[in-house]
Formats: structure tokens, C-alpha cells, sequence
């Protein structure tokens, strides 16, 4: 059920077509998830301007999600150096504070 363009009578992919690719693909090395598009939409006459729209946005959604990985590998650096440093700079409890416990 996709939709026609009204100037060339390819058809464009649907939103339920992309999410159902997108879903499929959205695990995939970008190269794995073009070839499986690239399958899908051979099967149908499809305007290529929406295939490689939709093929840049999985491409933009690959990008975001490995820089989301390099974001939180990075913070989770910074929040173990702030950590350590915190702990590392607390006052020493020593004797005082195993008296204060007895």
C-alpha cells in the first residue's frame, strides 16, 4: 500500500514501509542496512529521491547513535576521574573517626 507520486507514478515509501525497515535495519552496519533496502524496494517501483532520503536518514540515525556510544564512554570516564579525585581528597578519618564509632 505505498503511496504514488503524482508526477512519475513510482511509488514513495510509506511511513509504515520505513518503520518496518527501519526496525529491521536499525541493528545493521550501514552497508548490511543499504543492501537490505536496496532488496526491498526492487521489488516495487519506487521513486529513488525517497529511497535515498530514507537511506540518509538511517545513515544519520547510525551517526547519532555511535556518537551517543562515544558520549557516554567519554562521561563515564569523566565521572570515574571525579570520583576517584573526590574520595582521593577526602579528610582521612583515622583515629578519630573509629573513637567516634565505638
Amino acid at each position: 500500500m505505498s503511496m504514488e507520486q503524482q508526477n512519475t507514478g513510482q511509488k514513495v515509501l510509506d511511513p509504515l514501509e520505513r518503520a518496518k525497515l527501519g526496525l529491521k535495519v536499525l541493528t545493521m552496519p550501514y552497508s548490511q542496512a543499504e543492501e537490505v533496502i536496496d532488496a526491498y524496494v526492487s521489488e516495487g517501483n519506487y521513486d529513488k529521491a525517497s529511497v535515498d532520503l530514507f537511506k540518509d536518514q538511517v545513515a544519520t540515525q547510525r551517526h547519532i547513535q555511535e556518537k551517543s556510544a562515544e558520549l557516554l564512554s567519554t562521561s563515564s570516564q569523566i565521572i570515574r576521574i571525579v570520583a576517584g579525585a573526590f574520595i582521593k581528597n577526602l579528610p582521612k578519618q583515622g583515629d578519630e573517626g573509629s573513637a567516634a564509632s565505638s
